[in-house]
């Protein structure tokens, strides 16, 4: 196991666990991460790392701005971690189009995008990993998150607009994964 992989499952173990559910569907992705990476071809400590880690700025500790992906990345930051591993946190599953509807964009702005097939990684191993951890299709996930936040909360209205990327991301995923597979 890479030292980032360790250290990205010690720091989300310390800020997540006590979170409950949350932790469960971290740590899920965290492990839907290591087994993905050497399939398409991707660094595991860093792919995983960040995963493990990808939601970490839900602890309340680390709430600022109020948008997860950017108060765990500036949290990673602080902290001196790897620059690709911040900025696939920041910048995880579509967090652009959240930062616009939260008017955040500018404090998005702070991390620079992650190479794309990391980007994609990161959101198929979100999008495809339940609020409980268990493995669900990506639609199913995201009208869970609809369901979960309500008709009209700003959640939901990221989420409609993020829907048409977020599966074309999974997709890519998807198509490197059984590409990869045939290879072999």
């Amino acid at each position: 196991m890479s030292d980032v992989l360790s250290a990205a499952q010690e720091e989300a173990r310390r800020l997540v666990e006590p979170l409950g559910r949350r932790w469960l569907h971290l740590s899920a992705v965290g492990r839907k991460a290591e087994v993905l990476a050497p399939k398409v071809g991707l660094d595991v400590g860093l792919l995983a790392g960040a995963c493990w880690l990808h939601d970490i700025g839900y602890a309340p500790e680390l709430v600022d701005t109020g948008m997860h992906a950017i108060d765990g990345a500036r949290h990673l930051r602080r902290m001196g971690w790897d620059e690709r591993v911040v900025s696939m946190v920041a910048h995880h599953s579509c967090a652009l189009l959240e930062a616009e509807e939260r008017g955040l964009s500018a404090a998005l702005d702070e991390f620079e995008r992650p190479p794309a097939e990391y980007e994609d990684a990161v959101c198929f191993c979100d999008m495809t990993t339940g609020p409980a951890g268990a493995d669900v299709s990506a639609p199913d996930r995201l009208d869970e998150i609809e369901v979960r936040y309500g008709p009209d909360h700003l959640v939901t209205r990221f989420i409609r607009r993020a829907r048409p990327e977020i599966l074309a991301a999974v997709s890519r995923v998807e198509g490197r994964r059984s590409g990869a597979a045939r290879s072999a």
